[in-house]
């Protein structure tokens, strides 16, 4: 007669929980490998989902294939666009500063001299030779810039890359991702299909909105960049509030990258009284938009409380850098809309009698 030994349950838990720990651990290694593509993917997403709305807009009135090569080549050519308004301008403010600098140290050496205070400083650390010393050596710096930016060229090209693979995977959502959706919702319960359908619609509505608040946020922050470098005369103010703008869709850092960008602008058009008027505006305006606009916007666009707003892009831009900021208040979004879809399915499910009075039907 054969001997039944009993189950070890403590064994088998012990079994379980190694495996579960050695699962995780894989899964968190292969993320860690491919990180980089797994980034392309998020940031693919993020795109195709913003411009579903575009694209559904145009397949009303063409084929959707068409529709989709219109809206992403809008897309491309703004960038463009803006590169080929300003690069010419700040190649010939570049080569002015170059050839005025020399005159611009000595009218510095010039008021020196004229100022008994300066002059005395001047005579204990000598910096008016320092200045003339770097006006003489500036035109052969800037030969050296252009071996620079021939070194940085090689980084444009790596990002080149990565920004026409992220497009083309775009691409490939918006073309399939109907189809992949309605695929997804017809494999899940009836009981279930129609909140998922409904939850994917609201998260797309959500981007959507997101993206066109971002959008209006950066025409606002490009208007007053406007307003004020024509007050204080600075040449070329409307490709430069162009700058403002694409760099102010940036969360967190992108109005500061502007303004500094600005600024440099503001040293050659009245120092330093233009450099003190934009320095202040920038610091204002940049707490302001920060505290103010962006949460009200966003607030109406998503439907998400201004704290929720303020603290999902604190923590995404610390966690993730830009890229974090840039998915923080869509990322919010989609999670208030999952729990909110959970809740109702919960409260539903609970309200199920079976088997009986008294007694409810347990949640899957």
């Amino acid at each position: 007669m054969a001997v039944m030994t009993p189950r070890d349950p403590f064994g088998r838990a012990a079994l379980r929980a190694v495996v579960i720990v050695l699962t995780v651990a894989l899964a968190l290694y292969l993320i860690v490998l491919l990180r980089k593509p797994i980034t392309w993917l998020v940031i693919a997403a993020f795109i195709a989902v913003a411009m579903s709305g575009p694209v559904n807009l145009l397949a009303r009135r063409m084929k959707r294939g068409l529709a989709i090569a219109l809206a992403y080549l809008a897309m491309v050519m703004i960038p463009i666009g803006l590169g080929a308004a300003l690069i010419p301008s700040i190649v010939n403010q570049v080569e002015d500063l170059s050839s005025n600098v020399p005159q611009y140290a000595d009218d510095v050496t010039e008021y020196v001299n004229e100022n008994d205070t300066l002059r005395g400083l001047n005579e204990k650390y000598d910096f008016t030779t320092e200045i003339q010393k770097f006006a003489d050596d500036l035109p052969s710096r800037i030969g050296d810039a252009a071996g620079l930016l021939r070194d940085i060229g090689v980084g444009v090209v790596n990002s080149v890359f990565a920004a026409v693979t992220i497009l083309i995977l775009s691409i490939f959502m918006v073309g399939g991702g109907p189809r992949w959706a309605e695929a997804f919702v017809r494999a899940q319960p009836p009981d279930r299909a129609q909140r998922i359908e409904r939850a994917l619609r609201e998260v797309a509505n959500a981007i959507g909105n997101y993206v066109g608040g971002a959008l209006v946020q950066a025409t606002i922050a490009g208007v007053s960049a406007f307003i004020v470098m024509k007050i204080l005369g600075a040449p070329f103010a409307g490709p430069l509030a162009l700058v403002v703008a694409f760099f102010d869709l940036i969360p967190v850092v992108g109005a500061t990258i502007g303004a500094v960008l600005i600024g440099i602008v503001m040293l050659f058009v009245n120092f330093p009284i233009a450099v003190i008027i934009w320095g202040a505006f920038a610091i204002f305006y940049q707490q302001f938009e920060n505290y103010v606009i962006q949460p009200q916007i966003q607030r109406r666009a998503v439907a998400v409380e201004p704290f929720v707003v303020l603290v999902s892009v604190l923590f995404g831009s610390t966690l993730f850098g830009i890229l974090g900021a840039v998915l923080a208040i869509p990322t919010a979004a989609t999670l208030q809309i999952v729990w909110r879809e959970y809740r109702d399915y919960r409260r539903e499910t609970l309200a199920q009698p079976i088997d009986g009075p008294g007694r409810l039907e347990a949640p899957a």
